[in-house]
C-alpha cells in the first residue's frame, strides 16, 4: 500500500510543477503582451519623431526661401515708387532743346548725373531697364500694349512706338514697358 501513497505525492509534485509552469507561462505571456506594447509605442514615437523633425528642415527651408526673397525682392514697393522719378528725370533731359542746353548746361548736366546715379543704384539692387526697340516683337511677358495700328510695311505683333520704358527687378517684372504695337495691315 505503500505503492499508493507514492503516486499520490508523485502526482501531487507534477500537479505542482504544472502549476508553476503554468503560471511561468502566463507570466512569459504577459512579458511578451507588455513588450509588444513597448516595440509598438516605440514604433509610434519613432515614427512621430522623423514626422517633427521632417516638419521642422521644411520649415527651415521655407524661411530660407523667404529670407532671400525677401532680401531680393523686399524693396520691390520703393524701387516701383522711384520709376516716375526716372521717367521725369528723362523725360526732362530729353525735352531740353539745344538752346537750352546752352544756356542751362549745367542744371541739365546735373539732371544727367542725378539719373546715372539713380541707374547706378537700381543696377546695384538688381534692377534693370528693359528697352524694346521699334521693330522688335511684342512680348506680352515684359511689353504692355498701349494701343495698336496698322502700319504699312509691319507685321502683326512688331512694335511700331515706344511710350515708356520698362523695369525687371531680377527676374521679376516691376513694369513693362509701355508700347504700341501694329495689327495686321489693312
Amino acid at each position: 500500500m505503500a505503492e499508493p501513497k507514492n503516486d499520490d505525492f508523485l502526482d501531487d509534485i507534477a500537479n505542482a510543477e504544472a502549476e508553476e509552469l503554468a503560471a511561468q507561462t502566463e507570466e512569459f505571456d504577459d512579458a511578451e503582451l507588455e513588450l509588444d506594447a513597448l516595440r509598438a509605442e516605440r514604433d509610434e514615437f519613432k515614427d512621430r519623431f522623423m514626422r517633427a523633425l521632417a516638419d521642422a528642415e521644411n520649415a527651415r527651408k521655407r524661411g530660407d526661401k523667404a529670407r532671400r526673397e525677401a532680401e531680393q525682392y523686399g524693396g520691390s514697393k520703393l524701387a516701383r515708387d522711384m520709376l516716375p522719378v526716372f521717367d521725369n528725370m528723362k523725360r526732362a533731359v530729353e525735352s531740353a532743346t539745344e538752346e537750352q542746353k546752352q544756356v542751362s548746361a549745367a542744371l541739365i548736366e546735373g539732371v544727367e548725373l542725378t539719373m546715372r546715379a539713380l541707374l547706378g543704384v537700381f543696377e546695384k539692387h538688381g534692377i534693370r531697364i528693359v528697352s524694346p526697340q521699334v521693330g522688335d516683337k511684342f512680348d506680352p511677358q515684359v511689353h504692355e500694349a498701349m494701343f495698336e495700328a496698322p502700319v504699312p510695311g509691319t507685321k502683326a505683333g512688331d512694335i511700331i512706338q515706344v511710350s515708356a520704358e520698362g523695369f525687371m527687378l531680377h527676374d521679376r517684372l516691376l513694369r513693362p514697358a509701355q508700347v504700341g504695337v501694329s495689327s495686321t495691315p489693312a
